[in-house]
């Protein structure tokens, strides 16, 4: 599927990009979402019309995105859990519970899809993990696990 890109996309193209995607990842996620358009001539004169106001807009949420990262790069988020004698956690902590841990300690607005863990958090440790808040926009962050005492 032929399809103009609105938005710049990680891994994909930037504003205003021919692109070649499957079938479903742009009839279901990108036309959906209104990331992209399907390619024609109409919509790629009106891309063409629209891409400075596009790019403006781009620019307004990649601002507003670099002020969420500086709230939040760098720093550490501890969760403290119970765990078995070998350090193993009763499950894991999952990327929607650091959305929340981060919006608790930080007051900063993180989408559970932004985050990109590099390890499971399923042992008492430090673990890295990087935020994506907009293609030009990351912020790394550390996750400490500690063990709390069962009673």
């Amino acid at each position: 599927m032929e399809i103009i890109l609105l938005e710049n996309i990680i891994n994909l193209g930037s504003i205003g990009d021919k692109v070649s995607v499957k079938n479903g990842f742009g009839r279901n996620f990108l036309l959906k979402k209104g990331k992209a358009l399907r390619f024609n001539k109409e919509n790629q004169e009106l891309v063409n019309k629209k891409k400075d106001e596009l790019n403006k807009k781009n620019n307004e949420i990649k601002i507003k995105f670099k002020e969420i990262a500086k709230l939040v790069n760098n720093k550490t988020f501890t969760f403290n859990r119970e765990c078995k004698e070998s350090g193993d956690l009763y499950g894991s902590i999952k990327p929607k519970e650091v959305t929340n841990l981060i919006k608790e300690k930080s007051n900063a607005e993180v989408s559970p899809s932004q985050i990109i863990l590099k390890n499971d958090l399923n042992k008492i440790g430090l673990f890295k993990a990087e935020i994506n808040f907009h293609s030009d926009v990351r912020a790394q962050i550390s996750i400490k696990v500690d063990k709390i005492e069962s009673k």
